[in-house]
């Protein structure tokens, strides 16, 4: 029996999540099946190997054919403070594509940020690539629209399940600040196509990870969040975001805000840590059987990785 431990102290999303648990060791075939078996349109997949801070980490990368800004610091951030942080001479490893034609609209959740961040590549090796033909159009999902994507979506019934929970957190999370029921609000943050992606891959690389490992216990003390404020398609909103706060005040998550300006902690993030985590308490002695590294991508002062580790 294995438990899993998910150090945050530099944030958490879910494309942080996804990237430390490739790392960690689940696998890249079962993940690239499931996804190509997304009945969604307008997005592509690169998985890679970067450097944060002069670390090996694993980037989960969704990209989208309408650009949502979300690497765009002076757009989030609206000042100086924040620069530009990509570093040209590294390319990716590892390059997964989704080719759709349909151009799909992202927006900004009105209490929430997205979770793809300013990215260094690394180490180009090879492509390979599967396309994917589709015609749908949605701006906006509900969470039947998002439910009806997942059901049609070929997974292991744990995998849907679980999907399906950290879905189910967010909604709750936006319905609230909101102040709408969870099948009347119309979600940003649920139904962006990055998100659903991002959600879907969380819960199929903890479901294969599980299976192999055996883990019976995931351990997340605290999640570190930043300070100031975040633009969103409403206005500038303050960090913690609502979502985020709500998620953590519902689950009872502890929260350590640190001196950096910037939103560490995304709803998907926090949302993947109330449905995975069993304890918040890690042993006083353990040994550590391996690490998993997952990469953010915004250009914050501190280097935006999370660590998992597999622990006995």
């Amino acid at each position: 029996m294995s438990k899993l431990y998910l150090e945050c102290y530099s944030g958490i999303s879910g494309d942080m999540t996804v990237g430390a648990l490739l790392d960690l060791g689940a696998d890249r075939k079962v993940l690239e099946d499931v996804l190509s078996s997304v009945p969604a349109d307008g997005f592509e997949i690169r998985i890679s190997t970067v450097q944060k801070s002069g670390v090996n980490a694993c980037d989960f990368d969704v990209i989208l054919e309408q650009d949502n800004h979300d690497h765009d610091m002076e757009y989030l951030f609206g000042t100086e403070d924040h620069e530009h942080g990509h570093d040209h001479d590294h390319h990716h490893d590892h390059d997964h594509h989704h080719d759709h034609e349909h151009e799909h609209e992202h927006d900004h959740c009105a209490c929430g940020g997205h979770d793809h961040e300013m990215h260094d590549h690394a180490h180009e090796d090879h492509e390979h690539g599967h396309e994917h033909h589709h015609h749908h159009s949605h701006e906006h999902r509900s969470l039947s629209d998002v439910r009806k994507i997942v059901d049609a979506t070929k997974m292991s019934d744990r995998a849907r399940e679980l999907t399906m929970k950290i879905f189910g957190i967010v909604a709750q999370a936006e319905a609230e600040v909101h102040g709408k029921t969870i099948e009347e609000v119309h979600f940003h943050e649920v139904g962006a196509l990055d998100s659903i992606v991002d959600i879907i891959s969380i819960a199929v690389c903890f479901d294969d990870l599980a299976a192999k490992e055996n883990i019976t216990d995931v351990i997340v003390p605290v999640l570190y969040d930043g300070q100031g404020t975040i633009r969103c398609q409403h206005g500038i909103i303050p960090v913690p975001v609502p979502a985020t706060t709500s998620i953590v005040r519902t689950h009872g998550i502890a929260l350590h805000i640190v001196p950096d300006r910037g939103e560490f902690v995304t709803p998907t993030g926090a949302a993947a840590v109330a449905a995975l985590r069993t304890s918040d308490t890690l042993p006083e002695q353990f040994t550590v059987r391996r690490t998993g590294m997952g990469a953010g991508k915004r250009a914050y002062s501190r280097a935006g990785v999370m660590r998992a580790m597999l622990i006995d």
